[in-house]
């Protein structure tokens, strides 16, 4: 839906304090910058009065309070029920808690479907409850020349032992975007569930992971200008068909059943700062998830400008190879190599010119390997809301001096 709002980027960078250091930040795939609202957010929490979950006390209320709050506010930037909404440590420690709880219903034989285009922790977990289980592992293979991974290539895999397919929403590595949803209805056609790793995306667009067709959607606030810490939505009653290992006095209901330990509140405090100040990255009325559709839009349209920035720069650069195909339905996620130059060199000669575009195959071992990178992998540029064009003319800048 386009709204036609224009994206001020200055008055969105204001809002970071960091930026004041002057390096230009094409690293947010690893991590975002973080506003000052969301700072504040969980300041403020550590410094009133909490207590564990309960109504007897205001400390009660107000912990209780700070988690619903977040689960409102992630089942807005999902559109997912707040009751399907789990935290945990990392969208890694989700993934694993989920897999062994699923695998207690798995026999050998069965089978589970993972891609060499995932970040590790969409392929690992699944493949060692697998074999802990006796349970097959299928690997769907991504196209290297295109960056593409096409439904087929999951389909062909699929089979009526298939449990659960792995896969992406889009590749931290190369930005490439599966058509998940069509993955998903073969999967289902199956029997299969689908978990789907949704950290590279959900910084840049809107999400509706019923429209994915995802069973599990995992994500890391901290992509998304929010704290450490990871997020996966679900239909509360699937979660209510799982039984993950517990302490005895835990609650067991869902989601609480899920969250080992007591909740970290002021990081759930920042997230739902983060998703309101995700909503409100362009002004305008409505609820949050009206705001956040029109905000998530403005946002698509200004990060693939500085992308188609960042990409012509760099194909007028000779010696510079960048990996997938431009013009794909991806994130703003640019990997290249400079020729001559390692990329660890390319990674700290930038640093040292205040631009910070890491290299590394950012745990994407598979894909790196199957794009003949190797473990190194190659440099990263992830544009995120307070990238400007300033920022991508400093990164083009260093890349001619390194390129000769």
């Amino acid at each position: 839906m386009a709204y036609g709002v224009a994206y001020d980027v200055t008055a969105v960078r204001a809002h970071f304090p960091a930026l004041a250091e002057g390096a230009a930040h094409f690293d947010g795939p690893g991590g975002s910058q973080t506003p000052d609202v969301v700072a504040e957010a969980v300041a403020g929490t550590l410094r009133s009065a909490v207590a564990n979950r309960g109504v007897m006390t205001a400390a009660e209320r107000r912990a209780d309070a700070i988690v619903t709050g977040a689960r409102r506010a992630m089942a807005d930037l999902l559109a997912a029920t707040p009751q399907g909404v789990v935290f945990g440590r990392s969208m890694t420690q989700l993934t694993y808690d989920m897999a062994r709880a699923l695998a207690k219903e798995w026999s050998p034989g069965d089978e589970v479907v993972v891609t060499t285009l995932d970040h590790d922790a969409n392929i690992r977990p699944w493949e060692q409850v697998a074999r802990a289980h006796g349970v097959t592992v299928r690997r769907a293979d991504f196209d290297p020349e295109s960056g593409e991974l096409s439904v087929a290539a999951v389909a062909d895999l699929l089979t009526e032992r298939t449990k659960v397919v792995a896969v992406t929403a889009a590749s931290n590595l190369l930005g490439t975007r599966p058509d998940v949803a069509a993955i998903a209805e073969r999967a289902h056609e199956a029997g299969a569930l689908v978990y789907v790793d949704g950290v590279h995306l959900t910084p840049h667009g809107l999400i509706d992971t019923g429209a994915l067709g995802a069973d599990f959607y995992a994500c890391s606030p901290y992509k998304f200008l929010g704290p450490h810490l990871g997020v996966l939505a679900a239909d509360p009653a699937l979660l209510e068909r799982i039984h993950p290992d517990k302490l005895l006095p835990a609650s067991d209901a869902v989601p609480e059943r899920f969250e080992l330990g007591t909740l970290p509140y002021e990081l759930l405090a920042g997230t739902t700062a983060a998703v309101d100040f995700l909503a409100d990255l362009v002004p305008g009325e409505g609820d949050r998830r009206t705001r956040l559709a029109r905000s998530m839009a403005a946002l698509e349209g200004h990060e693939r400008a500085m992308l188609d920035r960042l990409e012509a720069g760099l194909a007028e650069i000779g010696g510079v190879r960048t990996y997938g195909a431009p013009g794909r339905s991806r994130t703003p996620t640019t990997l290249f190599t400079v020729g001559g130059v390692t990329p660890a060199d390319t990674y700290r000669l930038l640093g040292e010119r205040g631009v910070n575009a890491p290299a590394s195959s950012f745990y994407a071992l598979e894909c790196s390997r199957r794009l003949g990178l190797g473990d190194a992998g190659a440099v990263r540029a992830g544009i995120a809301p307070y990238t400007d064009e300033q920022d991508v003319d400093r990164l083009l800048k260093g890349v001619r001096e390194l390129a000769g």
